[in-house]
């Protein structure tokens, strides 16, 4: 009797792995599109009314990432509008694989550096340089900005103090400490919208959080003879 040949156990498939990657695949099918794809598709075929909806819901945040960075409400406003007509120029170039809200404030970003280095390159003033007026010269005025140390602080000078500090930033820890601190949006985010790696966005921000914890101690730590 011929002895049967044997045979190799088939190995038995990996049924949890197979249940998670079914359950993986079902999770992103089930995963509604986010509200701005319908109303970016309708905007690029021509429906104005569909991108001014876009405006109406970011421009706010917009001029703020714009304002901390520039630290100027009129260029932050100037800002606001150039990105919006820039981004309704290249609505085609939007291909999905990001947040709207991360693309326009990727233009955002680009605009406001973008301001923040043509007024380097701008002619600069000296503080002893009188101002010509018709009555002639007068000495240049500046208004002292240290805050009365007599006073007690409220809300709205320990927020003037903050934004003076975070102003004193280099522009690149700021913009960082502006869209992940100030803005809230996510490390990833971050890093999609200024075209960094995450490990770098992670170091600006820790170095911009060090560099704002020093600067305010220093300026509490001064003792009220040296602000007088």
């Amino acid at each position: 009797m011929p002895a049967r040949s044997a045979r190799k156990p088939t190995e038995a498939p990996d049924l949890e792995a197979a249940a998670d990657d079914i359950l993986a695949a079902a999770a992103v099918e089930a995963e509604p599109p986010h509200p701005d794809v319908a109303l970016v598709e309708r905007a690029k075929a021509g429906d104005t009314a569909a991108f001014e909806v876009l405006i109406s819901q970011y421009q706010r945040q917009i001029f703020r990432t714009a304002n901390h960075i520039t630290q100027n409400r009129e260029d932050a406003e100037d800002i606001t509008q150039d990105v919006f007509f820039k981004a309704f120029q290249k609505l085609d170039q939007f291909q999905g694989n990001s947040k709207f809200s991360t693309w326009l404030v990727r233009i955002a970003v680009n605009e406001s550096l973008m301001r923040l280095r043509k007024r380097k390159t701008s002619k600069t003033v000296s503080m002893d340089q009188d101002v010509e007026t018709e009555e002639g010269s007068i000495p240049r005025d500046f208004a002292e900005w240290r805050p009365n140390p007599e006073q007690n602080y409220n809300q709205a000078e320990l927020a003037e103090i903050l934004r003076k500090t975070i102003a004193g930033l280099p522009p690149g820890f700021r913009t960082v400490f502006t869209l992940r601190d100030i803005e809230n949006m996510s490390t990833e985010e971050t890093a999609e919208a200024l075209g960094l790696s995450v490990p770098a966005v992670k170091s600006r921000l820790l170095r911009a959080r060090l560099q704002l914890r020093e600067r305010l101690s220093r300026y509490f730590r001064k003792p009220k003879e040296a602000l007088q």
